[in-house]
């Protein structure tokens, strides 16, 4: 973490709200992927939100992952080196971070290089990564290594061609969402109750 001091007050409050939303089995998943799809030059990482949080602060590993979701020697990462001054390592965050947009990743999706290296929103480095994930497995290249039932499947695009018929058949019918014309009717009704009575 940074060197920072306790924050008090509203910071506190809105920091405990977003340390709550970091969910540890998830974390799990996630470390379990990391290892299969690097191979075993990846290191375990301590267990816990902290040991997470420094397992992937200076970069190597999130690069090595994004190495390999692509073809052997087309990484977009040319250069992976561990480092411990600070500016390489966030560097290194922001190469992995651009190469996650390329990829496929919305630019919503992805987190900002100083939750992670702060540790100040290590929910939204799980969430980055779980789309990572989710993508991976959606691609289908034959590079993604792990459980495909570990993370969401993606939706796909499911694109009907209909014929001008079907088009125009669909047009005489009455849509559920506006009521029917079967079924309903008011033969046999009879007035509720006696009439008001006017004097």
């Amino acid at each position: 973490m940074a060197n920072r001091g306790p924050s008090y007050g509203l910071s506190r409050e809105v920091q405990q709200k977003i340390d709550r939303q970091y969910d540890p089995e998830l974390e799990q998943i996630l470390v379990r992927w990391i290892l299969a799809q690097c191979g075993g030059d990846v290191a375990q990482p301590a267990p816990g939100k902290d040991g997470f949080q420094q397992w992937l602060k200076d970069g190597t590993v999130l690069c090595r992952l994004i190495n390999s979701l692509h073809p052997r020697g087309q990484g977009p990462v040319a250069k992976i080196q561990a480092s411990a001054m600070a500016f390489k390592q966030m560097e290194q965050i922001s190469q992995f971070l651009q190469a996650a947009e390329r990829y496929g990743i919305a630019a919503t999706d992805i987190f900002q290089t100083v939750d992670l290296w702060e540790g100040k929103n290590m929910a939204c480095v799980q969430r980055t990564l779980m789309n990572l994930g989710s993508l991976a497995v959606a691609k289908g290249d034959g590079l993604f290594v792990g459980d495909p039932n570990w993370f969401p499947k993606k939706s796909q695009e499911n694109r009907r061609v209909f014929s001008e018929d079907k088009l125009k058949e669909g047009q005489s019918v009455i849509g559920l969402q506006m009521g029917t014309n079967r079924g309903a009717s008011q033969a046999g009704m009879t007035g509720y109750g006696m009439p008001r009575q006017i004097l």
